[in-house]
């Protein structure tokens, strides 16, 4: 049976990422987005068809959730090597190119596993969206099948309703009122 993890703190990791810019190597902690937010997702594959739909969405978007004090980290159980040569491949060549966030590298697939989202039997993990606040308890999960793209708007919406610190009805959008219990 799964286990929770909306409520609680989120997992530990420490992974080895590849810069957005695809020059450099380096290594990341949930730790390090402490006093942020953080958007982690998870991805099946490098070099494969959907994924760099999500991702170069969200790397357009990430000024967004930059205003929005939003950290965002992609994860694959691929290597910062594969990494960093699926950045830099063109786009055209289904490559990523420059990216606004760096992709981290679960070559154990222990992040994924305690994130919930690995597919044992298929060594990959599901298409999992995790928003975690800046205290470290992670608020918002959804996990996708794997041959359907996630959301850019719904992750966006999702966050400022969880930034906006009240009751959000069904629907909410940023500049709406929030519930108020009487």
């Amino acid at each position: 049976m799964a286990e929770r993890l909306v409520g609680k703190q989120a997992p530990d990791f420490t992974m080895e990422t590849a810069t957005g810019d695809g020059k450099e190597f380096g290594k990341v902690s949930l730790s390090d987005y402490k006093g942020k937010w953080l958007v982690l997702f998870f991805y099946p594959l490098d070099f494969t068809f959907v994924c760099p739909t999500e991702i170069t969405a969200l790397s357009h978007a990430a000024a967004q959730f930059k205003e929005l004090d939003t950290e965002i980290l992609g994860v694959s159980i691929d290597s910062i090597h594969t990494h960093k040569a699926w950045i830099n491949t063109p786009i055209n060549d289904n490559g990523l190119g420059k990216l606004e966030f760096p992709l981290a590298a679960d070559i154990t697939k222990s992040v994924a596993r305690d994130y919930g989202v690995l597919i044992e039997e298929e060594g990959i993990a599901l298409r999992g969206l995790f928003i975690i606040d800046p205290e470290g308890e992670l608020k918002y999960e959804v996990v996708n099948h794997n041959d359907v793209g996630r959301s850019v708007e719904e992750t966006l919406r999702v966050l400022q309703a969880l930034q906006s610190g009240g009751l959000c009805p069904m629907n909410w959008k940023p500049g709406d009122k929030n519930l108020v219990v009487k």
